[in-house]
C-alpha cells in the first residue's frame, strides 16, 4: 500500500518537468506535485528558449459582474492543447472541466453555472498574450483559472496585473507570481498562485534542515536560472530569519563541472544542503557530492522527484547520503475520498493522471471564492471576489491549506517529504508527510 501511495504521488511531481519549458527568465512551468504520476521520462521535452512577449501594458477592466449572470459565469485559460506540451495541457483543462462538470450537474453554484472557454496558445508566449487579450477585452470573462506554462505566464502576468482579473491557479512556480503583502492589483493582489512557487519552497527546504535536521550551517548551491535563484532568494531568507548561518555557490544551469561550488560546501562543513536547481543540473550536482566524499542530508525541489530523476543519482549516494525531496499533493487519509471523487467525475483515462488532478484543483479554488459570495448574499464582483478568498484558508482537496490573507500570494506552504530509496518502481519512498513551516520549527 505504500509503495502504491509513493508512486501516485510521484506522479504529481513530474508536473513541473512536463510542462518545463525554458525562457530568458529561465525556470520551468510545472503542474508539479511530487507526493506523483507517470515517469518524466514518458513526458514531453522541454520548449527551446523563448523570448518573453513585451507589448503595451493593458487597460484595465471596470471593476463589475463582466462574465456574470443571473444563469452563468465565464471562466477561461490559454493552454497548450496540441504540440508537444499537449499531453499536459489536455488533461490539465480535461480536470478543470471535470470539476465544473460536479458543480454544474448540482445546479450549479448560487443557480449559475460555470462555463470554461479556452483557448490553445502551444505554449507559445506571443499566442497566449493575444489570446488573453481576447479572453478578456472579447469574451469578457469574469477570472483567468489555470494560467498555463512559465513562457506563456512569464510574458502575460503584468497584463494581467493591470487588468485586475481575478487570477486563480498558474501552471508554473516563477518568483513573478510571489508577493507577501500585495494590497494593489501592480502588487499582484489580483493574482492567486495554488502550485509551490520557488521563492516559498527555498524557505520550506531551511525549515526542513532545521526542524527535521536539526541543521546548523546550510550549504546552498543555486543555478543561474530563475527557478535556481528564486529558490535561493527564499532559502537565504528563511536562514536569515532564523539565524542559521549558510555557505551559498552559484553554478551554471546545466553545468557539466559543479566542483568548485562542491568543495565550497565541504570546506564550510555545512551539516545540510538545500540543491536549489531542476532537471539536468541537480543529479550532477548531487553526483558531486558523492565524488567529494560528503555524507551530510541534502534536499531538492518538487520538481525533481521523478524515477528518472532518481535513477541517475541513487548508485552513487547508496551508503553516503541521503537525498530528499519535497511534494505538496497527497491522497492519504481523508483527501482519499477527494481522489474518489475526482474519479467519477472525468473519463477513466485521467484517473490517475496528475495534470488532470491539477486542473480539478485549480477549479476547486475558483469555485471556493464564488461560494462564499453566494453565502453571504454578495453580488459576484472581482473586488468581492477577491476579498472572499482572502477570508479564510483555502482547502487544497489532495493537499494543504492555502491562506491568501492580507495580500499574501505564496501558493503551497504546506509540503511532505521524500527520499531517495534506489527502488526500480518509484526510487522514491515517503518519509513525512504534509507539514507548515511553523509545524517544522516547532512553532
Amino acid at each position: 500500500m505504500k509503495k502504491k501511495v509513493v508512486s501516485v504521488l510521484l506522479a504529481m511531481s513530474v508536473m513541473a518537468l512536463a510542462a518545463c519549458g525554458n525562457t530568458t527568465s529561465g525556470g520551468d512551468t510545472g503542474t508539479q506535485a511530487s507526493g506523483g504520476a507517470s515517469s518524466a521520462q514518458e513526458q514531453p521535452a522541454a520548449a527551446e528558449s523563448t523570448e518573453q512577449t513585451q507589448g503595451e501594458a493593458s487597460a484595465p477592466v471596470e471593476d463589475g459582474t463582466q462574465g456574470v449572470t443571473d444563469t452563468e459565469i465565464k471562466i477561461a485559460n490559454t493552454a497548450a492543447v496540441s504540440g508537444a506540451y499537449a499531453p499536459v495541457g489536455v488533461p490539465f483543462n480535461a480536470g478543470i472541466q471535470g470539476y465544473l462538470n460536479y458543480i454544474n450537474d448540482q445546479g450549479g453554484i448560487g443557480g449559475r453555472k460555470i462555463t470554461f472557454v479556452h483557448k490553445d496558445d502551444e505554449f507559445d508566449p506571443v499566442k497566449g498574450k493575444a489570446y488573453l487579450q481576447e479572453m478578456v477585452e472579447d469574451e469578457k470573462v469574469f477570472a483567468m483559472v489555470g494560467h498555463f506554462g512559465t513562457p506563456v505566464v512569464a510574458a502575460t502576468v503584468e497584463d494581467l496585473k493591470a487588468y485586475g482579473i481575478p487570477s486563480v491557479y498558474f501552471a508554473t512556480g516563477i518568483g513573478q507570481l510571489y508577493a507577501e503583502n500585495a494590497t494593489t492589483n501592480e502588487e499582484g493582489y489580483n493574482i492567486f498562485p495554488v502550485q509551490p512557487i520557488y521563492t516559498t519552497e527555498g524557505q520550506i527546504m531551511v525549515a526542513r534542515g532545521v526542524g527535521t535536521f536539526n541543521a546548523t550551517k546550510i550549504g546552498i548551491i543555486y543555478t543561474s536560472d530563475d527557478a535556481g535563484k528564486d529558490m535561493r532568494d527564499g532559502a537565504t531568507r528563511k536562514c536569515d530569519e532564523l539565524g542559521i548561518p549558510y555557505v551559498e555557490e552559484q553554478v551554471a544551469a546545466g553545468a557539466a563541472d559543479v566542483s568548485a561550488a562542491v568543495t565550497s560546501m565541504k570546506n564550510a562543513e555545512v551539516d545540510f544542503v538545500v540543491v536549489a536547481a531542476i532537471q539536468a543540473t541537480m543529479p550532477t550536482i548531487v553526483k558531486e557530492m558523492a565524488a567529494q566524499g560528503m555524507n551530510v542530508p541534502a534536499i531538492t525541489t518538487y520538481v525533481n522527484v521523478s524515477p528518472a530523476i532518481s535513477e541517475q543519482v541513487a548508485t552513487d549516494i547508496k551508503g553516503k547520503f541521503d537525498v530528499y525531496g519535497n511534494g505538496w499533493v497527497s491522497y492519504e487519509e481523508e483527501r482519499a475520498d477527494n481522489l474518489a471523487l475526482y474519479q467519477q467525475w472525468v473519463d477513466a483515462e485521467y484517473a490517475m493522471n496528475a495534470y488532470a488532478q491539477t486542473g480539478w484543483i485549480a477549479a476547486s479554488f475558483f469555485c471556493e471564492g464564488v461560494q462564499r459570495l453566494v453565502d453571504q448574499g454578495k453580488d459576484i464582483t472581482w473586488t468581492n471576489y477577491m476579498q472572499a478568498l482572502e477570508e479564510a484558508p483555502i482547502q487544497n482537496p489532495f493537499g494543504g491549506m492555502i491562506d491568501y490573507a492580507n495580500g499574501n500570494r505564496a501558493g503551497t506552504q504546506v509540503m511532505n517529504l521524500s527520499k531517495i530509496n534506489g527502488d526500480e518502481a518509484t526510487g522514491w519512498e515517503l518519509v513525512d508527510g504534509l507539514r507548515t513551516m511553523d509545524e517544522l520549527l516547532g512553532n
